[in-house]
């Protein structure tokens, strides 16, 4: 290849090996991931058009517009701290399963270990929580488009969601993505490459047609705090009267949706250049989410017809909207790009899970299963054990929180919440472990991504505090 074919040169790739060999790892995954495609890996998982829109409820549910206007940028503000943070130490540090090594090497054995399972937990719960959200938009989206309508109107489908539908449609789809991850991250990565171009345009064409079909556009609802707990916003959140912990509450939109982004670093030993690589996709990728998801948001909430109706259709709110104010040909191509780009979040988010477990296997994390789970197929060069292995145990996942759900509360609530948990516990540990670490014997120089010290203490801080 000439210079202007492969921009990875020799010298490159024989320093991304001299800093993987120098953190004690082989090249055993194949590098074969650009800059590009790093940055696409997270923008598919955090996929706006996944969480953006199957958690939606819980901006209109909490405070009415305010969750998009004012809710979304509080969050993604907070999730950016959390983003930049990671980057610094991903451009000193970067190794497959990323957060697990920087707090082993920052903190020490233990804290890398704690860190470890609770982003695994993290991880699956995640993967679990896309799909049931998928499984839920293809109920209320991509169902009824072969569903019958009888004499009084009412709609038959053959899939409405119920809880053991919801389960099926999880494994079924999960198997799929793990059989990509199985065969190649090149299979992986043309993928998510494609995600990231349907997530632009399904997007776009999704705000144009918000504004152009809006009945009345009244910029003030997108500052307007209006408490729609309990039964007023369809009982997504129980009836509170204290606004700012419903302001927290909306919240849940913006903190679930951007996440994912620790996938540039679970992929680092698959990307090329990754000193640079991995910590510009870590940023670009939470920036252009968080900018492109508040313009969705916001388009979105002043397309509805009527505020207090659509507040009361709870989960529905997303699609009644729709329904009301576009043409069906319109709403089904819409529809149809965003169930495709929720599989494709899916697909991506086996990658940053298996790679986690991989790596946390190959350091013997795992007792009793460490080497099977640090296994490399010969002919993918993908951690095949580690790929299955982590589909399996987000099927199981999503099983037990169906067996143990409370009356009439949503699996997708239940999962996505455990999710956050578990995730930003698990981003928090190698944060802290950074800060105290940084410019001391553990950590005494920066990656060539760097902010100055006093800048990256200081988000490290907002970032925990956060």
């Amino acid at each position: 290849h000439s210079m202007a074919s492969d921009d990875y040169t020799d010298k490159q790739k024989h320093e991304d090996v001299k800093v993987l060999h120098g953190m004690g790892y082989a090249q055993e995954l194949s590098r074969s991931m650009s800059k590009f495609s790093n940055f696409a890996i997270s923008f598919s998982i955090i996929c706006i058009l996944s969480g953006g829109i199957n958690s939606f409820a819980q901006a209109i549910g909490s405070i009415g517009g305010a969750g998009a206007g004012i809710g979304w940028i509080t969050g993604c503000i907070i999730s950016g701290m959390f983003a930049l943070s990671m980057a610094q130490i991903a451009s000193a540090f970067p190794t497959a399963g990323g957060l697990y090594h920087w707090g082993s090497i920052l903190g020490g054995r233990f804290w890398g270990w704690l860190t470890a399972w609770l982003n695994l937990l993290g991880l699956i719960t995640v993967l679990g929580a896309i799909n049931i959200g998928t499984a839920y938009f293809f109920a209320g989206a991509i169902a009824p488009m072969f569903g019958t309508v009888a004499e009084d109107g009412t709609m038959t489908t053959f899939f409405t969601g119920t809880d053991m539908q919801v389960v099926v449609f999880v494994a079924i789809i999960t198997v799929i993505q793990a059989v990509f991850n199985h065969i190649g991250i090149k299979a992986t990565t043309f993928l998510t490459d494609i995600s990231g171009y349907i997530i632009f345009a399904t997007t776009a064409v999704l705000v144009v047609a918000c504004l152009m079909y809006a009945p009345a556009i009244d910029i003030s609802r997108l500052w307007t705090f209006t408490n729609y707990s309990g039964e007023a916003g369809g009982n997504v959140f129980p009836q509170s009267d204290n606004i700012f912990y419903l302001f927290l509450l909306c919240l849940l939109l913006p903190v679930y949706t951007i996440t994912g982004y620790d996938a540039s670093a679970h992929t680092s030993e698959e990307t090329k250049n990754a000193a640079h690589s991995v910590p510009k996709g870590i940023v670009s990728s939470v920036l252009w989410s968080s900018l492109i998801g508040w313009i969705m948001l916001c388009a979105i909430m002043l397309a509805i017809p009527d505020m207090d109706a659509a507040a009361a259709q709870g989960w529905g709110a997303f699609f009644g909207t729709v329904n009301a104010i576009m043409p069906s040909g319109l709403a089904t191509v819409l529809y149809l790009g965003i169930f495709i780009a929720q599989l494709l979040c899916g697909l991506a988010t086996v990658t940053s899970a298996s790679r986690m477990l991989f790596a946390f296997s190959r350091d013997d994390g795992v007792p009793g299963f460490s080497k099977p789970l640090a296994t490399v197929s010969p002919k993918y060069r993908t951690p095949v054990n580690a790929i299955w292995t982590a589909t399996v145990l987000c099927i199981l996942y999503v099983v037990l929180a169906m067996m143990i759900k409370v009356g009439e509360t949503s699996i997708y609530v239940i999962v996505v919440n455990s999710t956050l948990v578990f995730l930003f516990l698990s981003f928090t540990i190698p944060l802290i472990a950074g800060m105290l670490a940084y410019g001391g014997p553990k950590w005494p120089t920066p990656g060539p991504w760097a902010m100055s010290t006093g800048l990256y203490k200081l988000v490290t801080l907002l970032s925990v505090i956060g």
